[in-house]
C-alpha cells in the first residue's frame, strides 16, 4: 500500500459515523449487510449514510454488489489488511516475537 492510499483509507475512518458503519461491515463477515440494515443499525438517514459509504467505497474499505432492489455493502478485507500491513511493516524495528505481529482476521456474520 502506498502512503496516498493509507491516508485516503485513513481520512475516510477518521469520522465517528463511517468508523461504525466500517466496524459493523466487518462483523458482517462476507455477507456483508444490506444499506438498509446499516440505516436501521446506525439512526443514520438515507442521505447521510450514501455520502458516509461513497467516501468508504472511494478509500476502497467498502465495496457493493446490487441484488436487485437491494444493495449488500462488504468490507473489502483485502484492503483493511493493506492498511495495517502498512501501518505495521516495521512493527517492533522486525522482532520475530509473537507479541508484535498483527492480528488477522475474517469473521462471519453473527446470528441474531
Amino acid at each position: 500500500m502506498e502512503s496516498t492510499d493509507a491516508l485516503s483509507a485513513l481520512g475516510a475512518l477518521a469520522h465517528e459515523h463511517r468508523l461504525t458503519l466500517f466496524r459493523l461491515l466487518v462483523q458482517a463477515g462476507d455477507e456483508g449487510m444490506a444499506v438498509g440494515e446499516l440505516a436501521e443499525a446506525t439512526g443514520l438517514a438515507g442521505a447521510t449514510l450514501t455520502n458516509h459509504l461513497h467516501i468508504l467505497r472511494r478509500a476502497e474499505l467498502v465495496t457493493d454488489e446490487r441484488r436487485g432492489r437491494v444493495i449488500q455493502c462488504r468490507a473489502n478485507y483485502a484492503q483493511m489488511d493493506a492498511l495495517l500491513g502498512f501501518l505495521t511493516e516495521n512493527c517492533c524495528a522486525g522482532s520475530p516475537s509473537a507479541n508484535c505481529a498483527p492480528s488477522r482476521c475474517k469473521p462471519t456474520r453473527k446470528k441474531p
